[in-house]
C-alpha cells in the first residue's frame, strides 16, 4: 500500500484487500469481487491508464475513499496481456469459496502471479517466439545463467565470462531477468538497461538452496544425469528460477522434465554487436527487414521458435551441419516427400505448448482434440521419414511416438467438435458413462416429455388452452384458463390464482421436476470428473509428446530451408575443417528481396585464407555496396553453419568459431557515448576475443574521430590482426581511408580490393562488383550530387578537393566561390566589393563602432557621416 493512502476505519473488504496486497506490493492486484476484477489505490490509477478503463472512487470507511477501477471477470484474457506487456507484474486474487455458502466475507487468495517472463496465457505469448525467463548469478569474473520457458518446458543453463553471458542474453532475448538483490548497477553496466529485471533475496543464490530446489523438483539425488553437475554457477541460476516459480504460485511443473546444458564449445560465438549489426532478429531501421523474416518459412510455431535458436546458435561441428544439409538436399530431390510432410505438419498446431497446458491443468476440451489430431498426423510423418534413405530422418521415424492408446481414448471419450470450456455443454461422448447418458436423456429430452404430458392432459380433460410452464417459486406447473377450470380433476393441487387463470401442480410433475433440475448439475459435475481423469491419463505422455514436438520442430526447420532453397535459388554449401572461405556469386539474402522491381542483385566472389589472403582491404565509393558485401559474407557463413543452403553458387566454408562485426555505429547519447566510443568498444571486444578461426568484419572504422586519428587506429588494428602471434583471423576491412591501400606492400597476407564504378562524363555508375586493387578516391562528391546537394556546394567541394589533392597550401582554399565567377543558389551577392576604397572606408567606420555605448544622437550623427562618405547628398 502506498504511503499516501490513508487508513481510517476500513471496511472488512478493504481490510482483506490490504492484507493480500501487502504480500505483493510490487504487483498490480486484480481482486475478484463478484463478477468483476477490481483494482484499488495506485493499482487502480495504473490500470485505468494502461487499460483505458474508468477510474472512480469508493468509500473505505469513515471519512475516507480509495480509487477504484475494474473490469468484468470474463474479460481477463483481454486486459491481462495489456498489463503484462506494459511491464507490470499482475497478481490474480480469486474468491476461494462460493459467496452463497458463507455469511461472512468471502475467503480470497492469490491463485497466480503473472509476470513478463512467467505466463502460460495464450493472449500474452507470441506463438512464434519463446517467452524466456532468465536468471543470472554473478561471480567475480564469471557468471551463471539459466533460461526457462514455462509455456514449453524448455530449461537451459550455462556459465562463462561476462561477454559470453551477454551474448546469450542477446541471443535468447528473455522477457524477464532475475538477479541477486543489490547487483542492479553491475547488471546494467555489463548487460545494458533494455531487459525487464527483478531482484531476489541473497539466500536464493546459494549453492545449497539451488541444489535442494532442483533435486526436489526432478526427484533425483544429484544433477549428474543432466550433465550440469560441474556447472555450479549455472546450477545456482537455475535454482533461482524454480524458486521464483514458487513465489509466483506456479506449482504444476511436471512438463519441466530436464535441465539442458548450453555447451559453448559447440556453437559459433555471436556477440551482441554482431547480432545487431547483421540484423538477424530485428532490422536496424524501421524500413528494413531482419534475416529471420526472410528465411523463416516454417509451418508450426514450435518450428519457428527452434529456427530462431538455430540462428542464435550456429553449429561448429561439421557432422551435424552436414547431416542437416543432407536432409535439405533430399527434400529438394524428393518433392513428394517434402509436400507430404508439409501437409501433415499443417495439422500440428502448437503441440509443444498444448502439452505444457496439460501439465499445468489449463487445457480445454477443444485443445485436447487438437492434441489428438496432432498425434494422428504423426503416423504418416513417421511413415514418410522411415520410407526414405536418410539416417537423420530414419532416426526421427524411430523416435516419433503416435501415442496410440491415449489418442484412441481421446477419440472415444471426447465429442468430435467440443466446446472450449468444460462447463459450456456436451464434451464427453455418448457411450463413455451409462450414468451420464441417462442424465442427458432426462435433461435434454425433458422438453419433449413435458410436451407429451401437456398434449395428453389437454386431450384427456378437453382443455385446449392447457400449458405447462416453470417459475422459480414453485417449479413446473399447469396453467388453465378460467373458462376451463371446471374441467380440472380433483387430484390436481391449486398453487396460484391469477385474474384470468389458475395454476396447478401434480405428483407426476413434481417427480419429473426433481429429476430434470438435478440432472443438469449432475451432468456438469460428472463431465468435469471424466474430463479430469482423461487429462490425468494424458499427463503420463508429457515426455513422449515433448520429444515428438522437438523432432517435428526440427523437420519443420529443415523443410523451411528447402523451401527457401527452391524459392530463392540457394545452393548447398560445403562445410569442412579447412581454414579458408571461398564464396562465388554470393548475394545478400535480405537486400536481394528489397531491390526495385526489375533490378537484379550483383553477386560477388570472396576468398579468405590464412596463407595468402587473410585480410582484404575494400575501398570504393560510399553507396557502392561495401557494407552489403561485408554483411553478405558473414550471413552466408552463418547460414551454412546453421545447416541451410546459401545465396551463393559456390560456398566452401572452413567452419568459423566466432563472427565479429563492427558495422556502422550510432551515437548512444543516452549513455553519454559518442559514435567513436561505441566504435572503440566494439573493436576492443573483437580484439580481446579473437581466435584462429574467427571471421571479422570492419566497416568504416575510425570515422567517429579526426582523419589522421582514424587512419592511425585502422592501420594499427589491421597490423595487429596480421601480426598476431597465435591467430590468423580472416578479416574483411571496408574503409574510406585510401591510405590503408599501402599496407598491401608491407604485409604479405593483406590484399587490396575495391567495389568498382564506371565514370560516364561527370556521372558515376555503381557497378557493385568487387575487383582486385585499391581505389584512389571516394567519389563522395558524386554521391552528394546524386543526393540533390545544391550545385554551388558541389562546385566548391570539387574546387577544394582539387587543391587538397594537389598538395597546395591551406591559404589557397580561402578564395570564395564568387572569385571564380560562380553564384550560390538562394544567396545574395556581397554588397561590399572590398577592392572599392570608399566601401573599405565605410566598412572600417562601422567596424570601429561600439554599438552598445552609442546614444541615439551619436548613432544619428555617425549615420550622417557615413552618408556623406558615399557622396549622397
Amino acid at each position: 500500500m502506498a504511503k499516501n493512502e490513508k487508513k481510517y476505519v476500513e471496511t472488512p473488504l478493504m481490510k482483506q484487500y490490504y492484507s493480500i496486497k501487502d504480500k505483493h506490493p510490487d504487483a498490480v492486484l486484480l481482486f475478484r469481487v463478484g463478477d468483476f476484477y477490481e483494482t484499488f489505490g495506485e493499482d487502480a490509477i495504473k490500470a485505468a491508464e494502461i487499460l483505458g478503463i474508468t477510474l472512480t472512487r469508493r468509500a473505505n470507511g469513515a471519512a475516507s475513499y480509495v480509487e477504484l477501477a475494474g473490469f468484468p471477470h470474463h474479460a481477463l484474457d483481454t486486459y491481462l496481456p495489456k498489463l503484462v506487456r506494459a511491464g507490470q507484474r499482475v497478481a490474480i486474487c480469486e474468491q476461494l469459496e462460493d459467496p452463497k455458502m458463507t455469511k461472512k466475507i468471502v475467503k480470497r487468495g492469490i491463485t497466480e502471479l503473472v509476470t513478463p517472463g512467467v505466463s502460460i496465457n495464450d493472449n500474452i505469448l507470441e506463438n512464434r517466439e519463446n517467452n524466456f525467463l532468465a536468471s543470472v548469478h554473478f561471480d567475480k569474473k564469471r557468471a551463471g545463467i539459466a533460461f526457462l520457458d514455462i509455456s514449453t518446458g524448455e530449461f537451459l543453463a550455462a556459465e562463462g565470462s561476462f561477454e559470453y553471458i551477454d551474448k546469450l542474453l542477446n541471443s535468447f532475448q528473455p522477457k524477464e531477468v532475475l538477479f541477486q538483490r543489490g547487483r542492479g548497477k553491475e547488471f546494467n553496466d555489463l548487460f545494458g538497461t533494455k531487459f525487464y529485471t527483478f531482484n531476489l533475496e541473497d539466500w536464493v543464490y546459494t549453492e545449497d538452496a539451488a541444489n535442494d530446489r532442483l533435486t526436489r523438483h526432478f526427484e533425483t539425488s544429484s544433477l549428474k544425469g543432466f550433465g550440469v553437475h560441474n556447472m555450479q554457477l549455472g546450477i545456482i541460476a537455475a535454482g533461482a528460477v524454480l524458486h521464483y516459480l514458487d513465489i509466483t504460485q506456479h506449482q504444476k511443473l511436471s512438463h519441466i522434465s530436464g535441465l539442458s546444458r548450453i555447451e559453448e564449445e559447440h556453437y559459433v560465438w555471436l556477440d551482441r554487436f554482431t547480432i545487431r549489426n547483421l540484423e538477424l532478429f530485428a532490422p536496424l531501421h524501421e524500413s528494413g527487414k531482419a534475416l529471420i523474416n526472410v528465411i523463416d518459412k516454417t509451418i508450426t510455431p514450435m518450428g519457428s521458435r527452434l529456427l530462431k535458436r538455430w540462428m542464435a546458435l550456429p553449429l561448429k561441428d561439421i557432422d551435424p551441419i552436414n547431416e542437416r544439409l543432407e536432409v535439405v538436399e533430399l527434400f529438394l530431390k524428393d518433392p513428394e516427400t517434402k509436400e507430404n510432410l508439409e501437409e501433415h505438419l499443417r495439422q500440428m498446431g502448437d503441440l509443444e505448448r498444448l502439452i505444457s497446458k496439460v501439465a499445468v491443468g489449463r487445457i480445454n476440451p477443444r485443445e485436447v482434440m487438437q492434441v489428438k489430431n496432432a498425434l494422428a498426423a504423426i503416423v504418416p510423418i513417421k511413415a514418410a521419414c522411415a520410407g526414405v534413405e536418410n539416417p537423420a530422418l530414419n532416426r526421427f521415424a524411430e523416435q516419433l511416438n503416435p501415442c496410440d492408446l491415449i489418442r484412441a481414448r481421446i477419440e472415444k471419450q471426447i465429442v468430435a467438435d467440443p466446446p472450449t470450456a468444460i462447463n459450456k455443454g456436451r464434451v464427453i461422448a455418448e457411450g463413455v458413462s451409462e450414468e451420464l447418458d441417462d442424465l442427458r436423456k432426462i435433461a435434454y429430452s425433458g422438453k419433449d416429455y413435458l410436451a407429451q404430458i401437456q398434449k395428453r392432459e389437454s386431450e384427456k380433460h378437453g382443455i385446449p388452452s392447457l400449458k405447462i410452464s416453470f417459475n422459480n417459486v414453485f417449479g413446473y406447473y399447469i396453467e388453465v384458463r378460467n373458462t376451463h377450470k371446471d374441467k380440472v380433476p380433483a387430484e390436481w393441487i391449486r398453487k396460484q390464482t391469477l385474474v384470468s387463470a389458475e395454476r396447478y401442480i401434480t405428483e407426476e410433475l413434481k417427480e419429473y421436476e426433481q429429476k430434470i433440475l438435478g440432472a443438469e448439475e449432475k451432468i456438469q459435475v460428472l463431465e468435469g470428473k471424466l474430463f479430469g481423469e482423461l487429462i490425468f491419463a494424458l499427463s503420463e505422455y508429457i515426455s513422449a509428446i515433448q520429444l515428438n514436438s522437438h523432432i517435428l520442430a526440427q523437420i519443420d526447420c529443415l523443410l523451411s530451408y528447402a523451401t527457401c532453397a527452391t524459392s530463392y535459388k540457394y545452393f548447398r554449401p560445403e562445410v569442412t575443417d579447412a581454414t579458408s572461405i571461398e564464396i562465388k556469386e554470393g548475394r545478400h539474402p535480405v537486400i536481394e528481396h528489397q531491390l526495385p522491381i526489375g533490378e537484379s542483385y550483383i553477386a560477388n566472389d570472396v576468398k579468405l585464407d590464412q596463407e595468402d589472403q587473410q585480410i582484404i582491404i575494400i575501398t570504393g565509393p560510399n553507396m557502392a555496396g561495401k557494407s552489403a558485401l561485408l554483411r553478405q559474407t558473414a550471413l552466408i557463413v552463418l547460414m551454412a553453419q546453421m545447416g541451410s543452403f546459401v545465396p551463393a553458387e559456390v560456398a566452401k566454408i572452413g567452419f568459423v568459431d566466432k563472427i565479429f562485426t563492427r558495422v556502422g555505429a550510432s551515437d548512444n547519447i543516452s549513455l553519454g557515448e559518442s559514435t567513436f566510443m561505441v566504435e572503440m568498444n566494439e573493436a576492443a571486444s573483437i580484439l580481446n576475443n579473437v581466435s584462429d578461426r574467427s571471421l571479422i568484419l570492419f566497416d568504416e572504422l575510425g570515422r567517429g574521430t579526426s582523419t589522421y586519428d582514424g587512419i592511425s587506429i585502422a592501420w594499427s588494428i589491421v597490423e595487429h590482426l596480421h601480426e598476431h602471434a597465435f591467430t590468423k583471423a580472416k578479416t574483411l576491412f571496408a574503409t574510406h581511408y585510401h591510405e590503408l591501400n599501402e599496407m598491401e606492400g608491407a604485409f604479405p597476407r593483406v590484399k587490396n580490393f575495391n567495389v568498382s564504378i564506371k565514370e560516364v562524363g561527370n556521372k558515376v555508375i555503381f557497378l557493385r562488383k568487387l575487383v582486385r586493387g585499391g581505389s584512389n578516391h571516394s567519389f563522395g562528391i558524386h554521391v552528394a550530387g546524386m543526393a540533390g546537394m545544391p550545385k554551388s556546394v558541389i562546385k566548391r567541394a570539387e574546387q577544394i578537393l582539387s587543391k587538397l589533392e594537389g598538395g597546395k597550401e591551406k591559404e589557397s582554399l580561402s578564395k570564395p566561390l564568387e572569385e571564380i565567377g560562380e553564384k550560390r543558389e538562394g544567396v545574395q551577392l556581397s554588397f561590399f566589393q572590398l577592392d572599392d576604397p570608399v566601401l573599405k572606408q565605410i566598412r572600417d567606420e562601422i567596424a570601429g563602432l561600439n554599438v552598445n555605448n552609442l546614444t541615439p544622437i551619436e548613432a544619428l550623427n555617425k549615420l550622417n557621416e557615413i552618408k556623406k562618405l558615399t557622396g549622397i547628398s
